[in-house]
């Protein structure tokens, strides 16, 4: 990972094509509107791990997470663990209730509004795409040999990144994940999201 490279970016670029129509035929939803509600998604699920992180004790138990069960090998076999469908989901339906605790619906919903897909499967993509971002994070904590103050850099180092590339989506996220999931801010997430990660699914 460089300097301008972010999480978010790398795990797009793995996904690529291939994961993006994987997730589309397991989904049963066209190709676009399932890269529109990864982009969405993908930022959501880093953006509560970031919020998690910053209430005390999140941090440590983060990284206890990371050591036990997300060594990042599930990255080696992306197609593999994509093909599992609801097996795929399953594996991630913990992570969700854990990273977005009462808020899940809400952010579920909001994916859902962005997105133009049904709230049932906005939570099935999270859950297909929370192992995988839990993967990338502890294939770098591993990497770097990060501790809990690393680990909070790292997550402080994605917050920068973000904000560089869309300025409110860090907010935006902080506030679907505070707010009562009214909706309202559905259009600018779907804004954002393209903002954090376009063009990494096909060079659009």
């Amino acid at each position: 990972m460089t300097d301008n490279d972010s999480m978010l970016e790398m795990l797009g670029r793995q996904l690529g094509a291939g994961g993006i129509d994987q997730i589309a035929g397991q989904l049963g939803l066209g190709r676009d509107q399932t890269e529109k509600a990864v982009a969405g998604a993908l930022p959501m699920l880093l953006g509560g791990l970031m919020r998690n992180s910053e209430a005390s004790g999140g941090a440590a138990s983060l990284l206890g997470a990371l050591q036990k069960d997300h060594d990042g090998s599930i990255l080696d076999d992306l197609s593999g663990f994509l093909g599992q469908g609801s097996g795929a989901a399953a594996a991630g339906m913990g992570i969700l209730k854990h990273v977005f605790g009462s808020r899940e619906s809400s952010v579920e919903n909001s994916l859902a509004g962005l997105s133009g897909i049904d709230a049932g499967s906005a939570k099935q993509l999270l859950a297909m795409l929370a192992p995988l971002v839990m993967g990338m994070l502890g294939k770098n904590q591993r990497q770097q040999g990060l501790d809990i103050g690393g680990l909070t850099d790292l997550l402080g180092g994605e917050r920068k990144a973000a904000q560089k590339k869309a300025p409110e989506a860090v907010d935006l996220i902080g506030s679907l994940l505070d707010s009562d999931g009214d909706g309202q801010i559905t259009d600018d997430l779907a804004k954002l999201g393209g903002s954090l990660l376009g063009g990494l699914f096909g060079g659009k």
